[in-house]
């Protein structure tokens, strides 16, 4: 199908894992465009742009920009899991697009917010009065765990990009401390990431093993099949451990960010504990706060499982930053 050259943009939302791209109209996602990649079979982003737009007749794209689960720093995005480097050069090269932008993954979930359907929010703690410029915080947990904050300004919004899975984790008792030492041997620091990623389930759940004198290794999926079924106390007990960190790091973010916009918990993970959160005490793990309990009311909690949310973000991103192109 030939396409009106300069209508349209390219999405593209990069994981540890996937590559999904999509083509954009503004801030609509073409239907039928949205394609996924599996990483390992390209050597890089750019031979999966190449063939990507191939497929969609060479389409002439106006703009392109691209979600990155890793930093992002100085027009450069390095993927934390995978060996790939992105640059604005690279990204042009291969679209030739004339503009471009290359996000972290939770930035782009930022500019997402406000355009997200109320069916894709599940409450988990309801949402107090707030202005609707109020400061929001994206929290992803998935392959990875980071966070971004999300502030309206007078000239349009700002979504800095962070690392937040690579800071200390928690630690409330002596059983925190416990498995902070047993994660802490994988390669010498107990990250936020180490629990609360997908691999941080199978840590807990090896690490309660430890205790009870009986390791066997299991994998996240079947861990959340174990827990769905009720076949595996250790599987709940993982759960329980996992719900109660979660809680407290969302509730340190939710105190240095101060979102007073709402708390949104993205990725496989965050979605597939979205049913056991209240069950494993994920609001009093967010208000165990001291003398600060009462403050906590502040902030409301959602989950967010709107798969396209990513891409969505960056095509938003990049309307702001076509429309700031034209005002000069």
């Amino acid at each position: 199908m030939t396409r009106q050259p300069d209508r349209y943009s390219l999405v593209a939302d990069i994981g540890g894992t996937n590559t999904r791209v999509a083509l954009a109209e503004g801030l609509d996602i073409v239907h039928g465009t949205v394609r996924r990649y599996r990483n390992a079979e390209y050597p890089g982003l750019e031979t999966v742009l190449r063939e990507y737009l191939e497929s969609e007749d060479d389409v002439d794209c106006a703009g392109a920009c691209v979600a990155v689960a890793g930093p992002v720093r100085n027009g450069v995005g390095q993927l934390t899991n995978l060996d790939w480097r992105i640059d604005t050069d690279t990204l042009a090269r291969a679209t030739q697009a004339e503009t471009v932008s290359i996000l972290n993954d939770l930035q782009a979930q930022g500019f997402a917010l406000e355009h997200l359907k109320p069916e894709s929010l599940q409450t988990v703690i309801p949402m107090p009065d707030a202005v609707p410029d109020a400061t929001r915080l994206v929290v992803g947990a998935g392959t990875g765990f980071n966070s971004a904050t999300v502030y309206h300004t007078r000239k349009g919004r700002i979504v800095p990009p962070a690392e937040a899975g690579h800071a200390n984790m928690p630690i409330r008792n002596e059983a925190d401390l416990r498995l902070a030492k047993f994660v802490e041997t994988a390669h010498g620091f107990p990250g936020i990431e180490d629990v609360l990623a997908g691999r941080g389930l199978e840590r807990i759940y090896a690490w309660l093993g430890h205790e009870q004198g009986a390791v066997r290794e299991v994998r996240a999926k079947e861990i959340m099949e174990a827990l769905a079924e009720g076949s595996d106390p250790r599987a709940e007990e993982t759960a329980r451990v996992y719900v109660r960190l979660l809680g407290s790091v969302v509730g340190n973010l939710a105190l240095t960010m101060l979102p007073f916009g709402g708390i949104y918990l993205i990725g496989g993970v965050a979605t597939a504990f979205a049913p056991y959160l209240e069950r494993f005490g994920f609001d009093d793990a967010f208000r165990d706060k001291g003398r600060f309990a009462g403050f906590m009311q502040n902030f409301g909690v959602s989950v967010v499982s709107d798969d396209y949310a990513a891409l969505v973000g960056c095509a938003s991103h990049l309307c702001e930053v076509i429309e700031h192109e034209a005002d000069f």
